[in-house]
């Protein structure tokens, strides 16, 4: 969808008009009298949470009168309703300090999306197939409660799951509370790109079981570790207002930054300088420069407390690691060791992140712990130019919610298997909110074949996908500009906040807040789960009337109506304790954790085979594949290769010259567990043994935008994982690729002209 058709969508066409005043009574119109008091052609500016991420960005939405296209009574007509025309940041929040980036910009779009389901449906085809009926709110939600009133019926309430995102602030804790009220076990969360191995290292080396906030704007160095933290990562849009302000924010002095990664991501085509690095090896990296900063009397080996006490060797000042030693098993040599760990040392403050790629290795944790020893050696923890924790509101608290914190859920390895095993523990009604592991998790933990051996599946998408059209119900969603929206940033600040706005419009179609059908399914259960709240709305009031108002005698609810969210310093009694097993002063590692120590990193495949490392990466604009729906997001050409409505395979030209493919040809990239074939892109910026494929294409379901289109790297991954985390090693795979033939057009690439329908003309389509 171009950006006019949009606007047809979304503003009083003259087509209408014509319509409506046609002498042909078969062409008429009903004009209906609209619901509220609208002034033509006056915008107001309504407080908005962006939903395209965990970040948590406050949003400021554009609100003006529009035509819409309504059914009243059986009579097909158009009503003039208030309707949300531009995103833009809030500039006073503290996370995105009036940022907003693609994905949040094009996020309006989720509203108006012309296959966005608009009502209740019920499964009437077999399984997979998307063949549903409407039925009424009514119906669904005396379904639901009918089949959730047999498991009590039969003592068998942990036959409930959901399968979900995941989620913080108010609506993770209605589900864990009706999850937990009912018998059901803790929520399966599932990304692919999830941050859990990052949490653990935290909880493990400073106490805190979250992701960190970097004060970049303070920093004279700044070292990442494969987190592409100004396109994809954490916070992207906090990360880039402090690398802004880094690089250009201080008068004579701008901050140095060096990029380690194997494929050049959009933050390393921002560094300095950008160092490859062997794949699963930027932990030694780090305990390299770790030494050698010890040997210059940077820091001391205790100076890095709890952090270099979980690191094997770290008291003797890691002989292991010299630069030699580092050089043979990173690739990075010698000399670029030495200078690295000078300029660290030279240019203070300073710090370090690791994220991404870094991460998705079977030794992974190793690499964290490295990263956070390095960080706490260099003081930089707690500290100006370092990093820190946000505070985070513990909203269970504000809420006064009954009972005790909820155990961590299987993951979703797990559920598969536990389906597939059949028994009695296996789920009878699942729950999907969100998640879509059809189309991210490996083909060998068998996602698919589980959820089909589910009995009953409920999904609260908007959209059918490759997981929900495996539902026999779905409860549409109300949109983020529908409904009360709200987001408790678990980074990006210094001080701890709450995001909430209303409502900025009236509800399109026949849909419903998540939150609410739960919260009402709860009340009509035979035995009711008496959850506390009437509404989210409800929930939201009670938490956030609990907090300080910045005004003396005022209202923090109504003021964080008003401006988009509460933000500042919490009472001690709504601050989330410290998670993890021991606080960051405890010096000793935690019970049962040995000292890591570096393991070389398990690969999938025979090298003599596979001699290819496979790198799917996390695309600018879909993300995972998420927000591929969004055709603004596939017509925005891609930041590195300036492709859009496609996929590609990036391969180093030394390699392809190797094996006779060039750019633009198709290849076949091959793992052990499955082949795709895409076009071959040549870049300087990936090491020679790397190919790299962007998620988000791919989709056998996924509205008329994203399904058909390009290829889903996923297909090929192994199931490897981290050992104590469980989490995906999801850059665990080698592969082969070959030229399959003269490129064929598939690849469109921006060339700076469009056709109608805002895709590339034939002879457009090169580079």
């Amino acid at each position: 969808m171009d950006r006019r058709s949009f606007i047809k969508l979304t503003a009083v066409s003259g087509t209408t008009a014509a319509l409506a005043s046609c002498g042909n009574p078969e062409n008429q119109l009903v004009r209906f009298v609209p619901d509220e008091d609208i002034v033509p052609g006056q915008a107001t500016w309504k407080p908005g949470v962006c939903p395209l991420c965990a970040s948590g960005c406050g949003l400021t939405v554009r609100v003006m009168d529009a035509d819409k296209d309504v059914v009243r009574d059986g009579q097909a007509g158009v009503v003039t309703i208030y309707a949300a025309k531009k995103l833009e940041g809030s500039t006073d929040h503290p996370v995105n300090h009036g940022g907003l980036c693609t994905r949040g910009q094009a996020s309006i779009q989720v509203t108006y999306h012309p296959d966005r389901i608009t009502q209740p449906l019920k499964r009437s085809g077999a399984r997979g197939e998307a063949k549903y009926d409407p039925i009424s709110w009514d119906d669904a939600v005396t379904e639901l409660v009918g089949r959730l009133d047999a498991l009590v019926s039969a003592g068998n309430q942990r036959a409930l799951a959901l399968l979900g995102q995941a989620r913080t602030g108010h609506r993770a804790l209605v589900v864990q509370q009706f999850l937990q009220r009912f018998g059901a076990p803790a929520p399966v969360r599932w990304e692919i790109f999830g941050d859990d191995l990052l949490r653990r290292a935290n909880a493990l080396s400073f106490g805190r079981a979250q992701l960190p906030t970097f004060d970049l704007a303070n920093a004279r160095f700044a070292l990442s570790f494969g987190a592409d933290f100004l396109g994809t990562w954490n916070s992207p849009v906090s990360q880039s207002h402090g690398y802004g302000a880094m690089r250009q924010g201080r008068a004579g002095i701008r901050g140095a930054f060096v990029q380690v990664e194997a494929r050049m991501s959009q933050t390393g085509a921002n560094a300095d300088r950008w160092v490859p690095v062997r794949p699963g090896t930027d932990g030694v990296l780090a305990l390299g420069l770790a030494h050698l900063l010890m040997a210059a009397k940077v820091g001391a080996p205790d100076a890095a407390g709890r952090a270099g006490a979980l690191i094997e060797g770290w008291s003797a000042g890691l002989p292991a690691y010299t630069p030699d030693a580092v050089e043979k098993l990173t690739g990075v040599a010698a000399a670029k060791v030495e200078r690295l760990a000078r300029e660290m040392a030279e240019q203070r403050p300073g710090l370090a992140m690791i994220g991404g790629p870094a991460l998705a290795h079977t030794n992974g944790l190793f690499s964290a712990l490295a990263v956070n020893a390095l960080n706490a050696l260099l003081g930089s923890v707690d500290q100006p130019g370092g990093l820190s924790f946000t505070p985070q509101f513990n909203v269970a608290a504000a809420a006064k919610a009954a009972g005790p914190a909820p155990d961590a859920g299987a993951s979703l390895e797990e559920l598969a298997a536990g389906i597939l095993a059949g028994g009695a523990g296996a789920p009878q009604v699942l729950m999907i909110d969100g998640a879509n592991p059809v189309f991210a998790a490996p083909k060998a933990w068998r996602v698919r074949d589980a959820l089909e051996n589910v009995p009953y599946i409920v999904s609260f998408g908007s959209f059918l996908d490759e997981t929900s059209a495996l539902a026999d119900l779905i409860l549409p969603d109300h949109s983020f500009l529908e409904s009360w929206a709200e987001n408790v940033p678990e980074s990006g600040s210094a001080v701890a906040v709450a995001t909430v706005a209303p409502p900025a419009m009236a509800p399109l179609h026949q849909t419903r807040a998540t939150v609410d059908v739960l919260l009402d399914v709860g009340r009509r259960l035979q035995t009711p789960l008496n959850l506390p709240w009437e509404s989210m709305e409800a929930l939201l009031g009670i938490t956030f009337a609990t907090l300080p108002p910045s005004t003396e005698g005022g209202d923090a609810w109504s003021e964080a109506q008003e401006k988009g969210g509460w933000w500042g310093a919490l009472p001690a009694a709504l601050v989330a304790a410290p998670s993890g097993a021991a606080s960051a002063s405890t010096v000793a590692p935690a019970s049962g954790f040995a000292p890591a120590a570096f393991v070389e990193p398990q690969f999938d495949g025979d090298p003599a085979q596979y001699p290819m490392h496979l790198l799917p990466y996390a695309s600018t604009t879909f993300y995972d594949g998420s927000a591929a729906h969004l055709p603004w997001l596939q017509e925005m050409p891609d930041p590195l290769t300036s492709a859009m409505w496609s996929s590609w395979v990036e391969v180093n030209p030394t390699t392809a010259t190797k094996l006779g493919i060039r750019d633009g040809d198709l290849v076949d990239v091959t793992s052990a567990h499955g082949t795709l074939q895409s076009t071959a892109v040549l870049t300087p910026g990936i090491a020679p043994d790397i190919v790299a494929m962007p998620m988000g294409q791919g989709h056998t379901q996924f509205t008329r935008y994203a399904t058909g289109r390009g290829e889903n790297p996923a297909s090929l991954l192994a199931p490897l994982t981290e050992a104590t985390t469980g989490a995906l090693a999801w850059a665990a795979t080698r592969v082969k690729i070959a030229r399959a033939g003269d490129p064929d057009g598939r690849l469109v690439l921006f060339a700076g002209g469009k056709n109608e329908e805002g895709r590339h003309g034939p002879g457009e389509e090169h580079r």
